[in-house]
């Protein structure tokens, strides 16, 4: 058995105690005293050669620098994540456009979407939809070009009370000389927070709710 597999055999047994994952120094240690003992007990009549020891160095070092290169790059993605959160601070304040079609309403105040358009339409509508499924407001937003078309919603419903805070949805119908026109539907919300934690950064936008990073599509 070779040194590394005595290595990792003593590593996994109960009678010797386990060796960190980030000491490469203590494994290198280990390796080189069970590589001595190995000779030291070696049969005379058949010695290890040197392509033997050669191959056993080879392999630590390998395994080190493995390790180290783990510490390294877990090192710079944890600058990195920290340098991308302050510059992420920067968006407090700022809108920013991202894919759906939910609405977080707050009554009295307003909330705002649209729908990317893959061409120019000459019908734009939009339907704030309920949580139980009816439509509380038609928006007519007319002729649009192609690309964003954006509308912003108060909170009155078609007879011009308000309605309720809580969670909406909307729908947008576009159509060009009688044709359905492919529209992507977004949100959009001021930046009021980012947060770090263990899925990422994540934005808290007004009217949205908290979002990944990756899901903003525009910053206004």
């Amino acid at each position: 058995m070779t040194a590394i597999q005595n290595l990792i055999a003593t590593g996994s047994t109960n009678t010797a105690p386990p060796v960190s994952a980030t000491s490469g120094a203590d494994i290198q240690d280990r390796f080189l005293k069970l590589l001595v003992t190995q000779m030291k007990n070696q049969d005379p009549l058949n010695p290890m050669d040197n392509a033997q020891v050669t191959s056993q160095l080879a392999q630590i070092n390998t395994v080190n620098g493995i390790q180290q290169l783990n510490t390294t790059m877990q090192n710079m993605s944890a600058s990195f994540m920290s340098a991308q959160s302050l510059q992420s601070a920067a968006l407090i304040g700022r809108t920013v456009i991202t894919d759906g079609n939910t609405l977080a309403l707050v009554s009295g105040g307003q909330v705002a979407g649209g729908a990317q358009l893959a061409q120019p339409a000459d019908s734009v509508k939009v339907n704030i939809v309920a949580g139980n499924g009816s439509i509380v407001r038609q928006i007519e937003l007319g002729p649009q070009r192609a690309g964003l078309a954006g509308f912003q919603w108060d909170g009155l419903d078609n007879a011009g009370a308000n309605v309720a805070s809580g969670n909406y949805s909307f729908q947008v119908a576009a159509t060009s000389g009688g044709q359905k026109v492919d529209a992507t539907t977004v949100r959009a919300g001021t930046v009021s927070g980012v947060t770090l934690g263990s899925d990422g950064l994540r934005v808290t936008v007004g009217g949205i709710g908290d979002i990944q990073m990756q899901q903003i599509r525009n910053i206004m």
